[in-house]
């Protein structure tokens, strides 16, 4: 039995979790309700926003470059977004059809973003700005009925007391001065004020365990601190991106520049498991604003991806770097736009569907709420298209936006449609009455 339980504990670690989360996780009431709000939600935008802006060269350049900490952190001296609207920002947003922002509260590079009494290291104490962005944020998406997430770095290239992984060598911090427990525990205070102090919370976003994948005994402690955040908001969801199957404690899984089921970034190697669903992508190349990066996705890329997502029955979050002076991008705030007015006439077949029985294809995929079955069509050369329906009864197709009737066949496994047209739209959606 003892040889048993030392394999079992072996095993944990070298996933990277605790023997603690072999404890079974039970999400409450108003977890679960969350989770399904989260899956209907369908659509968010990422803001990837710090110190780093400044240096227009994206979130990696600290360790990119080699950047010293101690003169990094004197960038902060320098930053005043004097444009930052965080009403224009969410206005914006919420414009688009997304449903909730994912914002990046503690980076890599270590900076707070909010208002922190356990590092002075912050946008308030650290900067002529002396305005807590996080709040700003937090309100106006409270005031607009949109949900915040919040990104949150597990590592951290500046503070002396975390511990050292494969990212973040050459910024000069001294190796003895690591300290786990006591970067645990600032870690955990941070969460604890960042659930306490801005409301109501959908998601807290992890990332980072992937920069100790070298050093497979090393124990997060990622029960212990899942718990603290269940405890202090219980619908709060955990994610977590360190590209693995989801540990215990977490309530949605992630794919990084991936859909579900796809590999092409090789970080999404991973099962699907059976949480909700939420892939991350960018706007552009970079994921921190890059001056030198314009080469943004079009309006008709980006909305393929979002329905792609959704017929694949997950979130897409789309990423945008705001510039060093408070403002989004203007070729982002477009797109923005575009991706909109594209919603406001099909947001219905995104918002608070599922994935269609029908699964993704070339042509492009279905999604699905009650009896109604949207047939997304993104890449089609011919007029008809054969739908394997299986077994459902599929009583009349109809054009969702004239609503015309749309010629079916019936046939073995499936049913055929036949378009006037080869379709040139965006995505022609046809909606299909299941019979229940």
């Amino acid at each position: 039995m003892r040889k048993l339980l030392t394999s079992v504990l072996f095993a944990l670690s070298l996933t990277g979790v605790s023997a603690q989360s072999a404890q079974h996780y039970q999400p409450t009431k108003e977890n679960l309700e969350a989770r399904s709000h989260f899956q209907d939600s369908k659509f968010g935008i990422f803001l990837h926003w710090g110190l780093y802006s400044m240096l227009a060269t994206g979130e990696w350049t600290m360790t990119n470059k080699d950047l010293n900490y101690k003169e990094y952190a004197k960038l902060a001296g320098g930053f005043y977004p004097s444009r930052f609207n965080a009403k224009e920002w969410v206005s914006a947003i919420k414009a688009s059809g997304a449903k909730y922002i994912c914002f990046t509260t503690r980076h890599h590079e270590g900076f707070s973003m909010f208002h922190t009494k356990w590092s002075k290291y912050n946008i308030v104490d650290a900067t002529p700005f002396k305005r807590d962005i996080v709040k700003e944020l937090a309100d106006e998406c409270h005031r607009q009925g949109i949900d915040i997430h919040f990104y949150y770095s597990h590592i951290d290239w500046q503070r002396e007391d975390a511990p050292l992984g494969r990212t973040g060598l050459g910024t000069g911090r001294p190796k003895e001065a690591q300290n786990w427990d006591s970067y645990y525990t600032f870690m955990n205070n941070q969460l604890t004020e960042l659930l306490t102090n801005y409301g109501r919370v959908g998601a807290i976003w992890f990332d980072g365990w992937w920069d100790q994948d070298n050093n497979p005994s090393f124990d997060w402690r990622l029960p212990e601190q899942y718990k603290l955040i269940h405890s202090l908001q219980p619908a709060c969801l955990i994610g977590n991106n360190h590209h693995q199957t989801p540990f215990e404690g977490e309530d949605f899984q992630m794919f990084e520049r991936d859909l579900p089921g796809e590999n092409s970034a090789g970080l999404s190697g991973q099962q699907i498991s059976q949480l909700p669903l939420e892939t991350c992508e960018t706007m552009n190349g970079m994921w921190g604003y890059k001056i030198t990066d314009q080469n943004y996705k079009s309006p008709k890329t980006l909305i393929h991806y979002l329905v792609k997502a959704a017929g694949r029955n997950a979130n897409l979050l789309m990423n945008i770097g705001p510039q060093p002076d408070g403002c989004l991008p203007e070729v982002a705030v477009d797109r923005l736009k575009k991706v909109g007015e594209w919603m406001d006439i099909y947001g219905e077949t995104i918002h608070g569907t599922r994935g269609g029985i029908v699964a993704p294809h070339d042509w492009g995929a279905t999604t699905q709420k009650q009896n109604r079955l949207f047939v997304h069509i993104l890449n089609l050369k011919d007029k008809a298209l054969y739908l394997p329906t299986g077994t459902t009864r599929i009583k009349k197709a109809l054009d969702y936006v004239s609503r015309k009737p749309v010629r079916m066949q019936k046939c073995e496994g499936g049913v055929v449609l036949y378009l006037d047209q080869v379709p040139t739209d965006i995505d022609k959606v046809i909606e299909l009455e299941m019979v229940k």
